[in-house]
């Protein structure tokens, strides 16, 4: 217990002496998360906190509205089925807090944000953006999911195919001067991700009533 407190309070003024280093971040991780991550969240959770970490070193990055959001829904998303469910508020305060974020208030941010986008339609939702981004955002990778994560949820986008969906994102991402092209392969690849997590989900769940088969016979 002694030696757990002695190493938080290093990493503690390292953090208001200087920037941490991934290596830094990932012992501060490990110290504050002290549980095994199931394999398959494993490369996800390691991804997220160099991000995480990259960004904290970033001069023109700025804890936004969009960023909070992004964090907390692709967290929530990509976490889905991780068990025990219960070390998922663990995890994600110790991914905050050792990357020099406060996981309270990037969640309260999140909250307070997308009730303001709630029930928008994408017309709104273009307007809202406008008011509130800063004309100087850093295109982070979090950042463009923020922004595709509230335009997905808005209220007309329901129904619209693949292409009409694509359209209104390039629409609203070039009004806001941000790139095109990197939001695309940000969205892709994070679209990727969720399939393929949930398709090694559906093969450990086979694997697991196969050999349940095996072991009844």
């Amino acid at each position: 217990m002694i030696q757990h407190t002695l190493t938080l309070l290093r990493f503690t003024y390292k953090k208001l002496k200087e920037k941490l280093t991934v290596s830094d971040s990932k012992k501060l991780f490990h110290e504050q998360f002290p549980y095994v991550i199931p394999g398959l969240y494993k490369r996800i959770v390691d991804e997220m906190l160099v991000e995480l970490n990259l960004l904290n070193h970033q001069n023109e990055f700025t804890q936004d509205f969009l960023f909070c959001i992004g964090l907390t829904e692709t967290f929530k998303e990509l976490m889905k089925g991780y068990k025990p469910e219960k070390h998922l508020d663990l995890l994600f305060e110790s991914l905050c807090s050792s990357t020099n974020f406060k996981s309270k208030e990037i969640i309260e941010i999140s909250q307070k944000s997308k009730e303001e986008f709630n029930e928008k339609s994408t017309k709104d939702v273009l307007k809202i953006l406008k008011e509130k981004s800063d004309p100087k955002l850093y295109p982070s990778r979090i950042l463009n999911l923020g922004m595709y994560i509230i335009i997905a949820n808005s209220k007309d986008i329901k129904g619209k195919n693949e292409s009409e969906m694509n359209n209104i994102i390039t629409n609203i991402f070039e009004n806001l001067n941000l790139s095109v092209n990197k939001a695309e392969k940000d969205i892709g690849i994070y679209k990727s991700s969720i399939a393929k997590m949930e398709q090694a989900k559906e093969l450990i769940k086979e694997l697991k009533i196969k050999d349940k088969r095996k072991e009844n016979k």
